[in-house]
């Protein structure tokens, strides 16, 4: 075989694998073509396939939703039963403050009377009734704890108190048992000397009452107040250097901080016995009896009186 046919040879099996050659692109398109089509048709399917989950998630979503508003629904019911049975119970408590407050009504209207407190005072400072003055001079305080009751009776008492009409027994009375300063201060004043007196010995008296009735032109009066312990020492001392003072009186004041009231503040006391010993009115008997006296001043001072 020569070069030529063996070069004709390979030329023409070149030429038939040719044709071959300019086919592959072709088919690689068909190919690629395939592909894109089936690309396509997944992603179709895959679109489809999210939009029906898409849908299915939305139905569930949708019958959640509806699950929660029927639970809300059913929730709510339940709730307002017991309002409806609140509601019944306030009606029933409304019901029941009316006929309370029917109660309430009756009971105001059956409420007497009560006079105003000035109304009442001026009537009894006024009156001439002294059967009703007498009553209530007598009548029983009510309990301190009721404090509107127990001032409104104390505040009459004084009304009673200041009223002339008033028995005069009554007068003492209240001027010997009560303790309320406005009372004692309206029968401190009183026209009898025997009502001054009983407020003179009243345990209760305020020192610059006493104190005031040891100046009071009856000496019974006087000397009830000095021997009141709430009279104060100055007014003993001053009740010791009367000359008008009585003997009796005298012989009282003698024997405080000794005899009477041991416990009495030592100076104040013998600074009296010794007044006493100096008084005109002293009786021989308490000069001798202070001329023994505890105290060298008042010792002094009666022995001065005896001409020792």
């Amino acid at each position: 075989m020569t070069d030529e046919t063996m070069t004709g040879e390979t030329t023409g099996a070149d030429d038939v694998d040719a044709p071959m050659t300019n086919d592959q692109p072709a088919a690689a398109s068909r190919t690629v073509a395939v592909d894109a089509t089936d690309a396509v048709d997944a992603d179709v399917q895959i679109g489809a396939a999210d939009a029906t989950d898409a849908v299915d998630e939305m139905g569930d979503t949708n019958a959640h939703a509806q699950t929660i508003a029927a639970s809300e629904m059913n929730a709510e019911d339940v709730d307002a039963q017991p309002n409806v049975a609140n509601a019944s119970v306030r009606t029933d408590a409304d019901a029941d403050g009316d006929a309370t407050d029917g109660v309430d009504a009756t009971e105001a209207t059956d409420t007497p009377h009560v006079e105003p407190l000035t109304t009442t005072y001026e009537r009894l400072r006024h009156s001439t009734d002294a059967a009703e003055l007498h009553e209530f001079a007598r009548r029983p305080l009510p309990d301190r704890g009721e404090q509107a009751a127990f001032s409104r009776a104390t505040a009459l008492l004084e009304a009673v108190a200041g009223n002339p009409h008033t028995p005069e027994e009554d007068r003492v009375f209240l001027a010997s048992t009560m303790p309320f300063p406005n009372v004692l201060v309206k029968l401190s004043e009183d026209p009898s000397a025997v009502v001054r007196q009983a407020v003179a010995a009243n345990i209760d008296d305020k020192n610059w009452l006493v104190g005031r009735l040891t100046k009071d032109d009856t000496p019974a009066v006087r000397d009830e107040a000095l021997r009141n312990k709430r009279t104060s020492w100055k007014m003993r001392l001053e009740g010791a250097q009367d000359p008008e003072m009585d003997v009796d009186t005298l012989d009282f004041l003698s024997r405080l901080g000794a005899e009477l009231e041991p416990d009495a503040n030592v100076v104040l006391s013998s600074m009296v016995r010794r007044a006493v010993a100096l008084n005109p009115n002293a009786s021989q008997e308490i000069l001798e009896r202070l001329s023994a006296d505890s105290s060298d001043e008042v010792v002094h001072a009666a022995r001065r009186r005896l001409g020792q």
